[in-house]
């Protein structure tokens, strides 16, 4: 089945799910992040369905967040704090699917992983990338924040480490991802890492169905937050950054290919 931000197919007891805005570099506009939260609700309930993949088309993984379509949103209306706030918290709801969904996750990476491509990656239950990708929380860079991410980066990589990403916006290559924990596997190349997506798959499906569930819920329970609380804080946070002076002038200037005027020569 093909949609037109998203290439889902189903594999006897597999379903993989392929971001499909190539053109954009899998850019997280909001109907591919409503159109993908839907998909990981309809699977949820779906017992057959043993595991899942989340990839992307094209030369990169998902280079993060809609910037076009945040500048339009920003544009199209004089107060359009609540419409932003709407939109980060799609964001954190998609992210929330991933990290709870009962049947395995596994995200498989590829030329970048920015911002919001990073989040889908540290919500997943497994992360595989090719040794070529390019990682970086970008959104201070932008004058916004990486405010729905956060606590996805701070699960797997740890405050400290996930502080010095956020607060630098540097972009790092695979094995410090790899080290941080960000991944779990890098491959030289397609066929290794295909190799690799495989051998997982194998193992999960030799791990009982019904016992993997209940292993996932209870780890959740034990890593329970107040995430519906933590999502109206970011959102509120993220709509006043991208509705102030600096998110307008990174954008702006990250649309216009010219250097942001805080960033010094």
């Amino acid at each position: 089945m093909t949609d037109t931000t998203l290439n889902i197919t189903r594999e006897t007891d597999w379903l993989t799910l392929e971001l499909n805005r190539p053109d954009s570099r899998n850019a997280l506009s909001p109907e591919l992040i409503s159109t993908l939260t839907s998909e990981l609700v309809r699977a949820r309930e779906d017992i057959s369905i043993r595991g899942m993949t989340l990839r992307g088309a094209g030369e990169v993984f998902c280079a993060g967040g809609d910037l076009k379509g945040f500048r339009a949103l920003n544009n199209e209306h004089e107060s359009s704090l609540e419409d932003i706030h709407t939109a980060s918290r799609e964001t954190g709801r998609l992210l929330r699917a991933v990290a709870l969904q009962p049947q395995p996750v596994i995200v498989v990476a590829h030329g970048a992983a920015m911002a919001g491509g990073l989040g889908l990656m540290a919500a997943a239950d497994i992360a595989i990338v090719h040794a070529d990708t390019r990682f970086a929380l970008t959104e201070t860079r932008l004058g916004l924040i990486p405010a729905q991410i956060a606590p996805w980066i701070v699960r797997r990589a740890g405050t400290i480490a996930a502080k010095r990403l956020m607060l630098t916006g540097a972009a790092f290559a695979a094995d410090e991802a790899l080290a941080l924990g960000l991944a779990d596997f890098v491959e030289s190349d397609e066929e290794r890492l295909q190799e690799r997506l495989e051998r997982i798959k194998g193992d999960i499906r030799s791990c009982a169905p019904g016992a993997n569930r209940t292993t996932k819920a209870l780890m959740q329970h034990l890593e329970a937050q107040t995430l519906d609380d933590f999502i109206e804080r970011a959102a509120d946070a993220f709509s006043q950054a991208l509705a102030g002076e600096e998110g307008q002038q990174g954008i702006q200037s990250f649309l216009d290919r010219s250097p942001p005027p805080w960033r010094s020569n």
